[in-house]
């Protein structure tokens, strides 16, 4: 049995009565659907970004994520239990501080920790006594043991018994109706047994299932090994389409007769790439931490060349499809459909679509683009020269183009009148077969 502490009990205790006064630290994909969901819970919650303007939008109750209910952010912060701000003061005035900021890669693909250390330090700034401090953000295993820790304890209090500190990894899947941050299984993580029963506590009050690991590192692996797994199963679907391609079989119609296996089987899907800030990292900070501690892991890396050059290895197929079309690059105008890095969300976190679209454009095509979510494209870290681009409508000017490129499946796009009216629709996520619409064989390619 643990020894008293009043650190513990009064944070326990505030945390059983729905009381305990919770801060997510960055409001994006991650942060702000589990600040609401807390909210939602009956915890008093604060939002911080250091983004003014999001902060503002938010505030107003403006509906900032496409796909979260209409009313949904302005209902919570008119039910008084939930507001923003950019004001690092507030800290200190939580009792839990979930920090959710981004992770990516650095320009030479290894792990950038910079917001989580940014974060850190704000947060060290304004610690007390009796805080629970948790990283939901991905991160490699040890990195809060060995990376956060040292920072939240350079100020003299101590994890485990003046501060309290865990580990649990987000699970969003944006724009899923079936999963949603209440019913996605929490898996929470600590070094110690305070911090891990509290972490516990907490989550179990908002979500249905909170699941124990017995470390901090436990719980940032898995996270990683979840998208790993599907990172390597991805690539092989790619490479399963490009082989069963050559041998004039249709790999999407082969995949769903392997999935009516009941066991030993689970079917991933080919496409143009990977993208979002979950399938492209977690096998790069997995790989980074496996070579940093002496170990190697080839498939892992096989993979992540295979699905990273992927749209670069599209846009070359499309060239010479276009070719064998009488049509030089050079002279070849295409329509791109789709920017986001997958279906009916506003996110163009390393979405294969903008690097499909560099690549065309470096062979020389003329691309234009569509997508309902990006009206006008914004500056991101890896396509800033595409920022300010602007959507085209779809109309009866898309029989100019010489080939229409799916490149993001949206729902609300009429792919029945984009089929009618397009000279080549080359489709790289089986959007048609999906939508049941039929079309000439010579005007349709899956690549």
């Amino acid at each position: 049995m643990l020894a008293t502490n009043t650190h513990y009990q009064s944070l326990s205790t505030a945390i059983a009565n729905r009381e305990a006064h919770v801060c997510t630290v960055g409001l994006g994909y991650v942060g702000l659907p589990l600040a609401l969901s807390i909210a939602e819970a009956g915890f008093p919650v604060t939002g911080f970004d250091v983004n003014v303007a999001r902060v503002s939008r938010i505030n107003a109750g403006e509906r900032v994520i496409s796909y979260f209910a209409e009313n949904r952010i302005a209902e919570a912060v008119a039910g008084g239990g939930f507001g923003a701000t950019s004001d690092p003061a507030r800290l200190a005035e939580a009792d839990v501080i979930l920090i959710c900021v981004p992770t990516p890669l650095t320009p030479e693909r290894t792990p950038d920790l910079a917001y989580v250390i940014r974060a850190g330090e704000e947060i060290a700034r304004q610690l007390r006594p009796g805080q629970l401090i948790v990283l939901e953000s991905t991160v490699w295993p040890g990195a809060t043991r060995e990376l956060l820790r040292p920072i939240l304890e350079r100020g003299g209090l101590v994890a485990g018994s003046d501060f309290f500190l865990g580990f649990s990894p987000e699970r969003e899947d944006p724009g899923n109706a079936q999963f949603t941050t209440r019913s996605i299984p929490k898996l929470v993580g600590a070094d110690d047994p305070r911090s891990l029963d509290l972490i516990e506590s907490l989550y179990s009050c908002v979500v249905t299932r909170a699941v124990r690991v017995e470390s901090t590192a436990a719980a940032e692996a898995a996270k990683l090994v979840e998208n790993t797994f599907r990172n390597v199963n991805i690539a092989l679907a790619n490479e399963l389409k490009v082989a069963l391609g050559a041998m004039g079989v249709d790999v999407w119609e082969v995949i769903e007769a392997a999935a009516t296996k009941p066991f030993g089987f689970m079917p991933f899907y080919p496409g143009p790439g990977i993208g979002g800030d979950c399938i492209p990292v977690s096998p790069a900070y997995l790989a980074w931490r496996a070579t940093e501690v002496g170990s190697d892991m080839p498939i892992v890396r096989l993979a992540r060349e295979t699905n990273e050059s992927e749209p670069l290895r599209l846009a070359a197929r499309i060239v010479d499809a276009l070719a064998e079309r009488v049509v030089a690059p050079e002279q070849a105008r295409l329509l791109l459909l789709g920017i986001a890095y997958k279906k009916d969300v506003e996110d163009t976190r390393e979405s294969p679509a903008l690097a499909l679209l560099g690549g065309l454009e470096a062979l020389g095509v003329t691309v234009d683009y569509h997508d309902p979510f990006f009206p006008e494209l914004p500056m991101t870290r890896d396509h800033a020269a595409f920022a300010g681009r602007r959507s085209v409508t779809l109309d009866a000017g898309i029989g100019e183009y010489d080939a229409v490129v799916i490149a993001t499946d949206h729902s609300g796009v009429d792919y029945a009148g984009i089929a009618a009216q397009a000279r080549l629709v080359i489709d790289t996520r089986n959007a048609l077969a999906k939508a049941d619409i039929l079309i000439d064989g010579d005007k349709l390619l899956k690549l």
